[in-house]
């Protein structure tokens, strides 16, 4: 019986992963916003008018990060569908290109599967399919952010029930337990918040001394996007910025690439160790790895969580786990 009822839950949980998933980075999200609640709170703002004033903020950034991006998305695109012809005749005039498209018919198969809408069938099963997953996406950014301030709002309550979970002997070891993976938690994601922060500021900074300064704020919130992602994103959001500066002039492309390299590497070896030690306490190659687990086994959503979680389990390791092993 327990057998099968441990099967049970397991089949549960996995049904219901993706709610899971999105509990546990709400709660996360929330724990990473705390700390500017609690700066409202020691100012003598109720609680309630803190979250309310944090929430207006986060949301304000999302509008103005979307009224940012979306008039550059559209432009670009525009870009690419009328001066799509032109590339294909540049490619058709080069002699490689022509004999590799006369024996394999390349760029008529691809023409007519951009033209004819093939591409959307294979990704998204259609159009339907297509606008089925766009509304996925809102849904699950609006769900997450309704847990997320639900979760800010009532975290001293959720905190304190916790605590009780334990018996009373042990509860003040349990509290302190619990408040160093909550702190640790809270530490990343706030981390996490300056890291981007610093990504894209200097993205804007730099897109604006390089002759880009009428997309610099769009790019720039592109780079904060991918900056959330660890490991893939700053690579993703490096790419689509140079195809941006490419159609302007070769140079700032190669320029452009050149920064967002060097970026990466000081970004990666001296920016996010010295924040991140600070915050989680975890080593360098634990926290390429959990990163990497976290988004095979379960996506964006868990290459985020993946290492608060690592910085959970190593605290329990060191303050639990090796002090029993030491009394045995």
């Amino acid at each position: 019986m327990g057998g099968l009822l441990a099967f049970g839950m397991l089949a549960a949980l996995s049904a219901l992963q993706s709610v899971v998933l999105m509990g546990v980075l709400s709660l996360f999200l929330a724990l990473g916003l705390n700390p500017a609640v609690e700066w409202f709170t020691r100012r003598g703002a109720p609680r309630g008018l803190a979250v309310a004033i944090v929430a207006l903020t986060l949301v304000a950034l999302l509008v103005l990060g979307a009224w940012a991006v979306l008039p550059l998305l559209t432009e670009q695109v525009n870009a690419l569908v009328l001066s799509f012809p032109a590339y294909l005749q540049g490619l058709r005039e080069n002699p490689s290109v022509a004999d590799l498209d006369a024996q394999f018919q390349l760029i008529n198969r691809a023409s007519q599967a951009l033209t004819s809408g093939a591409w959307v069938e294979g990704m998204f099963g259609g159009i339907l399919g297509a606008g089925v997953a766009i509304v996925n996406v809102l849904f699950s950014a609006f769900v997450t952010l309704v847990l997320t301030l639900w979760f800010l709002a009532f975290l001293p309550g959720i905190k304190n029930t916790i605590y009780q979970l334990a018996p009373a002997s042990r509860r003040p070891r349990v509290r302190y337990l619990a408040g160093e993976v909550f702190r640790r938690i809270g530490g990343y994601m706030s981390g996490l918040f300056l890291v981007v922060s610093l990504a894209a500021g200097s993205a804007f900074i730099f897109l604006n001394l390089v002759g880009l300064g009428s997309y610099s704020l769009a790019l720039a919130v592109v780079v904060a996007g991918f900056a959330f992602i660890p490991l893939v994103g700053p690579t993703i959001a490096m790419l689509i910025v140079a195809v941006v500066a490419f159609s302007t002039s070769v140079t700032t492309g190669v320029i452009t690439v050149v920064f967002f390299l060097v970026y990466q590497q000081i970004d990666a070896y001296l920016i996010q160790p010295r924040i991140f030690q600070r915050s989680v306490n975890v080593p360098g190659p634990l926290i390429v790895i959990a990163a990497l687990s976290g988004g095979i086994l379960f996506g964006i959503p868990g290459a985020l969580i993946a290492i608060p979680t690592v910085a959970s389990a190593l605290l329990i390791y060191r303050e639990v786990l090796i002090p029993a092993l030491d009394r045995a």
